[in-house]
């Protein structure tokens, strides 16, 4: 099963993952409190970590074409909660 993982630094960590949970929860299978998280979509799992200086994403999926599907629509939903800091986002 085709992983990737990222850390990106932002002091409101807490803040995005507790939004990104509460965005797909209304569609989506979602487990959250403020410093961890976990959203099953349909492209795959994604796990969420926040400490005061980060937010940790793993994702899994099927395969790579939908790890890759995952990885653009949590970027992007991130980007879209913290669009007032510049983050990077580099996937291991």
């Amino acid at each position: 099963m085709p992983q990737s993982r990222a850390v990106i630094a932002t002091p409101n960590a807490s803040r995005i993952l507790q939004q990104l949970c509460k965005h797909w929860a209304h569609k989506f299978e979602t487990e959250c409190d403020a410093t961890a998280g976990r959203i099953m979509l349909p492209l795959g799992e994604t796990r969420l970590g926040a400490d005061a200086e980060a937010l940790t994403i793993a994702l899994n999926a099927e395969d790579a074409d939908k790890l890759s599907g995952l990885r653009d629509v949590v970027v992007r939903h991130v980007e879209r909660f913290a669009f007032r800091e510049t983050l990077h986002f580099a996937w291991a």
